[in-house]
């Protein structure tokens, strides 16, 4: 398959977001009520992507390779898990309330983007001091008159019994992580592993987010596709550049464009407790650039501490050299959403014809595109519609395949358009005498006669 076309960046998420809901791709959370704020549902052709995205993720970083496993670890886990990792006493943003209009926003925010000045590392007196001297305004009001900054801890928490006691409280993950960290010990003892090795999950996380938003980008409930992949220490640097080679490999494989994913190093004094070195790979939205996946070195930081905590043995011991040693860990992280709306962004465009006529269409990459073929009978009328309908499980057995036989073909085109198919399948009387179908591909519009017989694997190649 030929590189896909690439569309000009959107100046803006309003018409993704709408073809988004039109098309079924993504709906705003609970709408029959009103809607609920940074919530959404993947409709039909999203649920599709999202499932592609993610079946292709494990296919190449767990299944092509051999030095890694899987793990689908629980949402909740023992309160003491958090504690240990960090997460109770350090998993917080400052935040601040217009006492005029009752918005909330996060502190570093609101300077940044209004004195165009880095908050990074202020406590919450001096972010006060600093909103309040510098007269800094409201962006929903413009009034000045601001609360106290104060820590805000981002995680969910709930309660495991009726009582509702504080020593019943348990909080849902807000990474994958952790319970990575928490079952290391068993796959070592239970799976034929070997150091470096690393450990694969893809699930949901929480983040009690202060100001979400840009649509899919920031919400309170998202997935992760996450590896923790455990190493000697003195191999990390090595290691490091050779995951963030992956990561690069990874966006070409699902069709970004290279040109506007970049790399973000953070500097020493802005790294995560845990971490030694972080790079970003940032993608430029039509909002900004921001951070799209994240490489993160986390040193021994989680088996040491979670050992610590828990009391239990989590060295690994080498079965050559018997060597005994708390492993390294270098974590991949890749957000479900974040890929979504990249890819989102990156496959629009809305096309003007040579005849004049205006076409939106999603030049996603086959492999992850929702639909792979869509199949139309010229008319709904026999023998034209039984012809069609035998090619369409035929095709149905190897892809998810689309049967459309309403309204004008060229409108059956623009549907197919819009949702990234890239291949439709026309029969017509022509059909009948030579068994030959047109093919015509989404990105080029142009139109091929292809025998039936050869249709699977003429497809097969390009689907690819």
């Amino acid at each position: 398959m030929s590189q896909n076309k690439i569309s000009p960046i959107q100046d803006s998420l309003k018409p993704i977001v709408a073809l988004a809901k039109r098309r079924g791709f993504i709906y705003p959370g609970s709408e029959i009520y009103g809607g609920f704020a940074n919530t959404y549902s993947f409709g039909p052709y999203g649920a599709e992507l999202k499932k592609n995205i993610k079946d292709l993720w494990w296919k190449t970083f767990v299944h092509e390779r051999r030095d890694m496993v899987g793990l689908d670890g629980p949402i909740l886990l023992h309160p003491k898990a958090w504690k240990a990792s960090g997460h109770l006493d350090g998993f917080n943003d400052a935040l601040i309330d217009c006492k005029a209009c009752k918005s909330r926003f996060r502190c570093d925010h609101l300077i940044e983007d209004a004195l165009k000045e880095d908050a990074e590392g202020l406590t919450v007196e001096q972010m006060t001091s600093l909103i309040r001297e510098r007269r800094v305004k409201c962006p929903k009001c413009g009034a000045q008159d601001f609360t106290e900054a104060r820590h805000f801890n981002l995680m969910f928490n709930t309660h495991m019994s009726k009582t509702g006691a504080d020593g019943d409280v348990a909080y849902l993950r807000p990474e994958t992580a952790q319970a990575i960290f928490l079952d290391f010990k068993n796959i070592t003892d239970t799976m034929r592993v070997r150091i470096p090795f690393g450990v694969a999950q893809i699930g949901k996380a929480f983040r009690n987010e202060i100001t979400p938003g840009n649509f899919i980008f920031r919400v309170v409930e998202f997935e992760q596709m996450e590896i923790e992949y455990f190493i000697h220490e003195k191999v990390w640097e090595e290691t490091f550049n050779k995951w963030l080679q992956s990561m690069h490999e990874w966006c070409a494989l699902i069709g970004l464009n290279p040109a506007r994913v970049h790399e973000k190093e953070h500097p020493k004094e802005k790294l995560s407790h845990y971490s030694k070195r972080t790079v970003d790979l940032v993608y430029d939205f039509p909002f900004g650039t921001s951070e799209l996946y994240g490489l993160a070195y986390r040193t021994d930081f989680d088996l040491k501490q979670h050992a610590e905590f828990s009391g239990q043995n989590l060295e690994y011991t080498d079965p050559e050299t018997r060597e005994k040693f708390v492993p390294h860990v270098i974590e991949p992280t890749f957000g479900v959403e974040r890929t979504i709306l990249a890819l989102l962004c990156d496959a629009y465009e809305e096309e003007t014809l040579e005849n004049g006529e205006m076409r939106t269409v999603l030049h996603l990459n086959p492999r992850i595109a929702p639909v792979k073929v869509a199949v139309f009978p010229l008319m709904k009328k026999e023998p034209l519609a039984e012809k069609a309908m035998a090619v369409f499980k035929t095709l149905q057995r190897f892809w998810h395949c689309e049967y459309d036989e309403s309204g004008a073909i060229g409108k059956r085109y623009r549907r197919q358009d819009e949702l990234g198919t890239p291949f439709c399948l026309t029969i017509d009387f022509d059909t009948l005498e030579n068994d030959t179908v047109t093919l015509r591909d989404r990105d080029s519009m142009q139109q091929t006669r292809v025998s039936i017989a050869k249709l699977v694997e003429i497809l097969g190649e390009k689907l690819v």
